[in-house]
């Protein structure tokens, strides 16, 4: 099987800082860098662009450079370069078919505010059900966040009342790669009504968190079969969800978040934990789509 990696370039640091993590984690999976630009992507380009043959003369330019920064670091990886038309969203996300991934960056607004996912971003994740990965960038110079951070932990976040294979899977595989461990999260809320009983609050909450453990331990026990080489710390944390995700994941290499598909005429959705560790948190964020 042929391993691809697809990054999506706009011209701006956040895209090359995602085309330098993209890099590597090519090198890591043995796959080859796929650099692709979307006509329509900028409504308005860092650089004055008045005529069709003047954006594509940008736009090669941008493929170029980036494709030059990427093969500094890694010189004997495989890099194409291309253009697609269409809209934004829907071209990179049919440019990723066939790939491992979809990586694209993101623009940094600071640690209180977190991290600006546009419009092209969001609908891409929603567009696809290939893994979408999300890199900002650490500085104006397009270097991802990586350094000591990349040798951190992966960091996943999951619903014990629902099969998370898919999510689990790709948890797995790049904890694997990376050799390092996988940090499991499953966090919970005790219910409202509890907030009205005291006296009851610490058994229940201790019944409840047991029964959680426990779940989340079965949810785990083929997976563990499956990479006796990965180090697996599972946590039935209480607490909101994506904030406990974004606490375990402030020295993580990648946090792995789920977006369920949902095959209905309504279309796809983003649920609200995926939207705030996608938009808060300081490492790479994937975004695996499953049932």
């Amino acid at each position: 099987m042929t391993h691809r990696i697809t990054v999506g370039l706009d011209g701006k640091p956040e895209s090359t800082a995602a085309a330098r993590w993209a890099g590597r984690e090519a090198e890591l999976r043995g796959a080859s860098l796929d650099l692709v630009h979307a006509e329509e992507w900028l409504e308005n380009p860092p650089l004055p662009v008045t005529t069709t043959e003047e954006r594509r003369r940008w736009a090669t330019e941008v493929l170029r450079k980036t494709s030059k920064a990427v093969r500094l670091d890694h010189p004997s990886l495989e890099i194409t370069t291309r253009r697609v038309s269409g809209l934004p969203d829907l071209a990179l996300a049919s440019a990723a078919k066939d790939s491992d991934m979809l990586v694209l960056g993101t623009r940094g607004l600071g640690s209180v505010a977190g991290f600006l996912v546009g419009s092209v971003g969001t609908n891409a994740i929603a567009a696809t059900e290939r893994p979408v990965v999300l890199v900002r960038s650490a500085d104006r110079e397009g270097n991802p966040p990586d350094g000591g951070r990349d040798r951190g932990p992966v960091v996943a976040g999951v619903d014990v009342q629902h099969p998370c294979d898919g999510l689990l899977a790709f948890a797995l595989e790049e904890a694997s790669h990376r050799g390092c461990p996988l940090i499991v999260i499953n966090g919970w809320s005790p219910p409202p009504i509890m907030s009205y009983s005291p006296v009851l609050e610490p058994g229940i909450n201790e019944e409840i968190q047991h029964g959680i453990t426990t779940a989340l331990d079965g949810m785990l026990a083929p997976w563990r079969e499956k990479f006796p080489t990965v180090s697996i710390d599972a946590r039935a944390t209480i607490g909101r969800p994506a904030a406990q995700i974004l606490d375990a994941a402030r020295e993580a290499a990648l946090v792995v978040v789920g977006r369920r598909i949902r095959r209905t005429p309504v279309g796809p959705h983003i649920g609200p934990i995926t939207h705030a560790v996608m938009h808060h948190a300081t490492s790479p964020v994937a975004v695996v789509a499953h049932d």
